[in-house]
């Protein structure tokens, strides 16, 4: 008899659906559209019904409510019909519309309640998504034996994927099977068809199917013992460029063609020459430098490290400065020490642009803050740096790679070190008095959305406002509930209900408020206001 194929169905493909169904109405407790005031101190009007009459404010000078037009819902998405029942003619678009007329609006139009638009209030008509918008996701079902690596033969565990072949395996399979090989053979061959390597990477794609395929069927799991084994031997942690093209022999009165050219540009130093008392096998697998595009050889059991802890990206800067191989010597792309280097040994002299959501007014208030403290940044840096390895701090929202094995003896690259600042600075302002924040900055108005609000990279005006504190969201929320109000720790919400915070800010872990963060036990009096975000 034949044996059936077991397959698993998978929930890959997320397909966006958006509109009503034949026949729906729209429900009374839906907003389909509003009317955006472009004056912030007047409030949005809400179009909960197909047809409906709008009665509010027309000049800003008077609160006095008119009824000045009816909009009606079209059957097309997005589009409505405003008709004119005030006493003169509106713009619609900059277009005059007559008493009694009717126009076309669509989702953005600008509309103006009088002939002109002097001493008038100006609204913006907004279609808001359809309430039974939804999420369907398409069902795929997979063989489990095509996930499968040809070495070890289970599922993928951290796939990479060869080329030109495009077979995939175990990271430690194949970093297993690649260091046999360099060492019996002149060429790393597939394990599956035998075809010459040139190329090996880990495959993100297939990485995310593999662990759906383990959540499918939990009999595929691996032992967590065998697990570990296979990560001891995984080396491949970027592209990994394998073996070199065989060097052409020209003429000296032959110029060397553009693929001469970009094989010598591209040659490794130690290719060429034994440096530091090492040089490179002929089919030695070499790394890419991410910034100066330069080669240098993957010395897997080499104690400087060849890639960035934060982004996992390949750096030479390191290396080639422990094989004293310096940039203005070399006649390949090396960089220089300053691009890769442990964290301990940096400064910083400015705000990192990408700090506080890249948000250059809130990074001028922390600047105002730092110097109204009599300090500078790279003091507060180094402060925060310090509770930071001594894992004072939590880490679930730092934006870098392998977060909690970061020392400040880490090696990073300049990228990835900017961004540890920034997050460290938040939380410098996170936890920073009002008292040293600059009386504007305090009387600011408020954004309901918070630190990661997406207005303030498009909108100059909007990125000037505060983060509301009636609606903190994410970190903030424990710290600003009680703006001004006694700091018990038993009514903390990280106390109350631990699943209103990030992990880990359980009590004795939580820094966000002052006393709790010197270790002062809980009291009834009024403790510090925390600072604006």
């Amino acid at each position: 008899s034949s044996t059936l194929q077991r397959s698993l169905t998978l929930q890959r493909v997320t397909i966006k659906r958006s509109g009503q169904s034949s026949g729906s109405k729209p429900s009374d407790d839906e907003a389909w559209a509003k009317l955006v005031p472009l004056d912030t101190r007047f409030s949005d009007i809400e179009i909960r019904r197909s047809d409906m009459v709008i009665c509010s404010e027309i000049k800003p000078s008077s609160s006095e409510r008119h009824e000045w037009c009816r909009i009606t819902k079209n059957l097309g998405q997005g589009s409505a019909t405003l008709h004119n029942k005030s006493s003169d003619a509106i713009l619609v678009d900059e277009a005059l519309i007559p008493k009694d007329g009717a126009v076309d609006i669509m989702s953005g139009s600008e509309i103006v309640p009088g002939p002109g638009g002097q001493g008038y209030l100006q609204y913006r008509f907004t279609v808001m998504p359809a309430p039974d918008s939804r999420s369907q996701l398409l069902k795929i079902s997979i063989d489990p034996d095509h996930a499968k690596c040809s070495i070890c033969l289970n599922v993928w565990h951290d796939v990479v994927t060869a080329a030109p072949c495009l077979h995939n395996f175990c990271n430690g399979c194949f970093s297993e099977w690649m260091r046999r090989s360099e060492a019996r053979h002149q060429h790393v061959l597939c394990p599956q068809c035998r075809t010459t390597v040139q190329f090996v990477g880990r495959n993100h794609f297939l990485q995310n199917i593999q662990e759906d395929i383990l959540k499918a069927d939990t009999g595929l799991r691996r032992p967590a013992e065998d697990l570990a084994v296979l990560d001891s031997s995984s080396s491949i942690q970027s592209n990994l460029i394998i073996g070199s093209k065989r060097k052409r022999r020209f003429s000296t009165l032959v110029s060397p063609t553009l693929e001469e050219r970009d094989s010598l540009r591209l040659q490794c130093p130690q290719c060429a020459a034994t440096i530091g008392g090492y040089r490179c096998e002929r089919h030695g697998a070499h790394l890419q430098c991410h910034l100066c595009r330069g080669m240098m050889p993957n010395r897997t059991n080499f104690q400087v490290p060849l890639h960035c802890m934060g982004c996992d990206r390949p750096f030479c800067g390191a290396y080639w400065s422990s094989q004293s191989v310096t940039h203005g010597e070399s006649s390949t792309p090396v960089c220089s020490r300053d691009t890769f280097r442990p964290i301990s040994e940096r400064t910083v002299t400015r705000i990192p642009s990408i700090t506080h959501e890249m948000n250059r007014h809130e990074q001028d208030i922390t600047q105002r803050c730092i110097a109204k403290m009599g300090r500078t940044v790279q003091d507060v840096v180094a402060e925060w740096f310090s509770l930071f390895n001594d894992r004072q701090i939590d880490r679930s929202r730092m934006p870098l790679n392998h977060a909690e094995s970061i020392t400040v003896s880490t090696h990073v690259c300049n990228e990835c070190y900017d961004k540890l600042v920034g997050f460290l600075l938040y939380w410098f302002r996170v936890t920073l008095i009002v008292d040293y924040f600059p009386a504007d900055a305090a009387a600011r108005e408020n954004c309901w959305y918070g630190y990661a609000c997406r207005t303030q990279h498009h909108n100059e005006e909007h990125a000037r406002k505060r983060y509301d504190p009636e609606h903190p969201i994410g970190l903030e929320r424990c710290f600003k509930k009680f703006e001004g109000k006694p700091w018990q720790l038993e009514v903390l919400c990280c106390v109350k209900d631990p699943s209103n915070c990030f992990p880990g800010f359980e009590t004795e872990k939580c820094i966000k408020c002052p006393p709790l963060r010197k270790g002062d036990a809980p009291s009834t009096s009024l403790g510090a206001t925390p600072s604006p975000l």
